[in-house]
């Protein structure tokens, strides 16, 4: 599995990139890694418990904390930081992007949430 070679914050436009030792790079909003939490909190303890997520356009991260050689948290300015975001999952994530973005706006379409513009 990749494993990053470079984590950068870009707090103004609330951008995490992510390099990996694959050659691959993902720019990654920081309400897309929000709303993809791997907390319970947000994907529940099973299939079909995930609690859509909404609200977060404008959501920031205010740290990164490393854990072990395998993941990092990510604290958000919500107060959310649970979940482990391990370098597999992150990989996952940045490499199904369109994908997990086009779904995650589907599911907000369905349940009637307006998506604001973010700030």
């Amino acid at each position: 599995m990749p494993t990053p070679t470079e984590i950068r914050l870009k707090k103004e436009s609330k951008l995490l990139i992510i390099a990996f030792d694959d050659g691959s790079e993902f720019s990654f909003s920081c309400e897309y890694l929000r709303v993809h939490s791997p907390s319970a909190e947000v994907k529940g303890h099973g299939p079909g418990q995930e609690t859509l997520q909404t609200g977060k356009e404008n959501v920031g991260i205010t740290a990164i904390e490393p854990v072990g050689h395998y993941a990092v948290r990510l604290v958000f300015d919500d107060g959310h930081n649970s979940g482990l975001y391990t370098w597999e999952y992150l990989h996952e994530l940045g490499s199904n992007m369109t994908a997990n973005w086009r779904r995650y706006l589907d599911r907000l379409d369905a349940a009637g949430y307006a998506r604001k513009k973010p700030e």
